[in-house]
């Protein structure tokens, strides 16, 4: 009785054959999602060292809200004007850092003691209420991003971050994001701002009107419509006790 011989050359041909085109996919695969990461990452790092030199007319934040005022009032616009940074008073530079930042003129984009303090924070409250960003993250996200709160968005907003602050002078950050946070509905900058809330321009406020504003800007809706709101009166004298202390640039 003759025992049948198996060949087994041809399958394990075919296994090779198949894990290598497997391997040779997945290669590919990555190949590709690396590309359009360089790519997207690329166009990024244009604008950043584009805006170092050119003021931004628009940014990400001020497109999302004037397609939201513009779905409600078409004929409404958004209040912007630009002002060079030497025509901003003094008194709004360091409320501004006393409540946003006060370490920025001293990180290299990221606070880490106030990363720590937020995370701290979030975990004994069991939800999220404190950020740890810095100026340069906000700005980041300002200009770029929207303001979903994801784990993606906050990689890319610190891959800005580090962009900004590997290119820009502490100055131009900080000009460029005082030109560009929102104040109130739709009010954009400082000297909108300072129109908007106190009918003077951003170079002739008062050290008290501009501990007002900085406290505004975690919620400027909202404290646009509550203007004498208790919370935001007693940041305002906090902060305004706080300004003589602080480095701008």
């Amino acid at each position: 009785m003759s025992i049948p011989i198996f060949r087994t050359g041809r399958v394990t041909h075919g296994t090779s054959s198949r894990r290598a085109r497997f391997t040779n996919g997945i290669k590919r695969f990555f190949l590709i999602v690396a590309g359009i990461f360089l790519l997207r990452e690329s166009w990024f790092f244009g604008w950043v060292l584009w805006w170092e030199r050119v003021n931004p007319g628009m940014t990400r934040f001020m497109e999302i809200r004037a397609a939201q005022i513009h779905a409600v009032d078409p004929g409404r616009a958004l209040q912007k004007t630009w002002v060079a940074y030497d025509g901003i008073s003094v008194h709004l530079k360091r409320a501004l850092i006393a409540s946003e930042d006060s370490r920025f003129s001293y990180h290299k984009g990221f606070d880490w003691g106030s990363i720590r303090h937020a995370v701290d924070a979030n975990a004994k409250r069991g939800k999220i209420v404190a950020g740890g960003s810095t100026i340069t993250q906000q700005l980041a996200k300002n200009l770029f991003l929207s303001p979903e709160k994801t784990p993606l968005r906050k990689i890319q907003e610190a891959l800005i971050t580090l962009m900004i602050e590997s290119t820009w002078e502490k100055q131009r950050i900080f000009e460029v994001y005082i030109n560009i946070i929102e104040w109130g509905d739709g009010v954009f900058g400082a000297e909108a701002a300072a129109r908007h809330y106190f009918g003077v321009s951003a170079a002739h406020l008062s050290p008290g009107q501009a501990a007002y504003l900085a406290a505004i800007v975690p919620r400027p809706r909202f404290y646009d419509r509550n203007r004498n709101a208790p919370e935001l009166l007693r940041k305002s004298f906090v902060l305004l006790h706080r300004m003589p202390l602080v480095r701008i640039p």
